[in-house]
Parts: C-alpha cells; sequence; structure tokens
C-alpha cells in the first residue's frame, strides 16, 4: 500500500420522518414495521398494565382512587384496564406493530369477549 491517503464511501439508504416533534432516521428494512405500530394502542396497552399493577400492589384500593389520582375518568381507566384481558398473543402483536389491519383503540374500548378464543378474529 501507498503513503497516500485513502477515502472509503459508505452509502446508507436512510430515511428522515418526523416523530413526535423530532427526527427519526429510518431504514428500509424498518420502513414496513414503522408504518404498522399504532403509538396510540401501544400506550393504552402499557398503560392499561401499569395501571392493573398499581391495583394489584395495593397503591390504589380502588378504580375511582387510581382514576383521581391520575386526575382522569373512572370510566376511561375502566374501559382501558380491559385492554390487560387481550390475548397474549395479540398484546404482542400489537407492540410489535403486527396488529390486524383496522385495530384501533376506539374500536378496541367496546366490549369484547375476555375469552382469549373468541377474541382471534381481531388479530
Amino acid at each position: 500500500m501507498s503513503d497516500a491517503a485513502q477515502t472509503l464511501t459508505v452509502v446508507i439508504p436512510l430515511r428522515v420522518k418526523p416523530r413526535g416533534g423530532r427526527k427519526a432516521m429510518l431504514t428500509p428494512g424498518l420502513l414496513a414495521l414503522e408504518r404498522r405500530q399504532d403509538i396510540t394502542l401501544i400506550k393504552a396497552v402499557a398503560r392499561a398494565f401499569r395501571w392493573r399493577r398499581m391495583l394489584e400492589s395495593g397503591r390504589f384500593a380502588t378504580i375511582n382512587e387510581l382514576a383521581a389520582a391520575e386526575k382522569i375518568n373512572s370510566s376511561y381507566v375502566s374501559r382501558v384496564l380491559r385492554l390487560t384481558l387481550l390475548a397474549p398473543d395479540i398484546v404482542e402483536a400489537i407492540l410489535d406493530g403486527r396488529q390486524a389491519e383496522g385495530m384501533t383503540l376506539p374500536g378496541l374500548m367496546k366490549p369484547f369477549s375476555e375469552h382469549w378464543g373468541d377474541q382471534r378474529p381481531m388479530r
């Protein structure tokens, strides 16, 4: 090799996308997954499991106490808490961005069967 400086150029295809007031760089392999992730659904599921943990640990004795502490309506808390009754594979699909087309939070807030087998059409 010679003593002359050598340059190596690496090209990585990226896409810059606004995400929550900041810019995120997405690689081509992640673009399809990113489009399917529903942040609203993910936050609701995470919130539901957090609230359930708070109730089960005894931090709050009732849904009304929890709702007052979170400064939101107890009816909303009750409806969101139902998301903890979703089948584990449906929760995993939501978190991975693989949920069924058309699955939305308002749709999940409606009553659904607590039996996991009956929930499969939602997936």
